[in-house]
């Protein structure tokens, strides 16, 4: 799940957009599903960096911000608010932060289990093969596939740890957690003040490990792109940050940002439908079904739970 805000990145987007260009000639071979699987396979890429949405989280039963009936918006009304994103606006937070708590009991990390998808980037690390992930989503199921918090970038913040609004005193995620579940807010013990999860809202500044994309996806050899709609900012615009000859890989239920805005690269591959359909015709091609499979049932069996393969 993913907080959808612009954050105030206006013109990031012109920044990379010009990177690149389309690409190669007209004599220029376009890349496929295939090549890019055989070239994971044989370690040719060695620095793939993955972008993620919400589209991986749903899967795992999440409902998204955004869907008609089932977005989380849509069932926001219970708690009264002046309007649906005010439950994510800081000011709003800081004058009553109960509705927040009370979604959060919904949200809190160990309500649901990570699917195919993260659990494909788990391997992508196992492998030594993953640069970094980037992740819109703030329901914890990369950390719970076992992707290390190094590994991560999640650019709309984290319920893992926690601050004072007042002190600044930090705080683990568990510390909150017995509150969290018996809609309690969390109160510091040092000064009272009200101990907000690390989550990014409307109106507070990027978390400054996104500053890592400088220096990632400069180095990145593959890009791999799966579960978002590309419109939030400043997150959409990483996706014209790698170099103009790097492959691009789409995962999508539907075309976006530089997909379907403008000419293709001949080194961007598209695989449109069900995100986990899709990164299960990916890890067909490499060959790493039974890997993957294995990785999930023990992960399954560590935490209680039943793997969700999406088969």
């Amino acid at each position: 799940m993913c907080l959808q805000s612009e954050l105030g990145w206006n013109g990031i987007r012109g920044l990379f957009s010009g990177g690149g260009g389309s690409g190669g000639g007209a004599g220029t071979k376009q890349l496929t599903l295939q090549d890019i699987a055989k070239n994971i396979q044989e370690q040719k890429y060695k620095r793939v960096v993955v972008m993620a949405g919400a589209g991986i989280s749903t899967p795992s039963g999440i409902p998204d911000f955004r869907s008609p009936g089932s977005g989380l918006y849509d069932n926001l009304q219970q708690y009264d608010l002046p309007y649906a994103e005010a439950i994510f606006e800081i000011n709003f937070f800081h004058h009553n932060p109960h509705p927040f708590f009370a979604l959060a009991k919904e949200l809190y990390p160990g309500n649901y289990q990570p699917n195919l998808t993260h659990h494909f980037v788990r391997l992508l690390h196992d492998k030594g093969q993953l640069l970094r992930m980037y992740t819109q989503n703030i329901d914890g199921l990369e950390r719970l596939a076992g992707i290390p918090p190094e590994m991560l970038v999640e650019a709309h913040g984290t319920f893992a740890t926690a601050t004072c609004t007042v002190c600044r005193r930090t705080y683990e995620g568990e510390d909150l957690r017995s509150d969290v579940m018996s809609r309690t807010v969390p109160k510091c013990p040092t000064c009272k003040g009200v101990v907000k999860p690390d989550i990014v809202f409307f109106g507070e500044e990027l978390p400054r490990h996104f500053l890592r994309y400088i220096t990632d996806f400069p180095l990145a050899d593959l890009l791999i792109i799966m579960g978002t709609s590309l419109e939030v900012e400043p997150f959409a615009s990483l996706a014209g940050a790698v170099r103009g000859s790097v492959p691009r890989l789409l995962i999508n239920r539907d075309l976006v940002g530089p997909f379907a805005w403008r000419s293709p690269r001949p080194t961007d591959v598209v695989q449109l439908g069900d995100v986990v359909s899709g990164v299960r015709v990916l890890v067909q091609a490499l060959g790493w079904t039974q890997e993957l499979d294995a990785l999930m049932a023990d992960s399954a069996e560590k935490s209680g739970s039943v793997p969700l393969y999406g088969y």
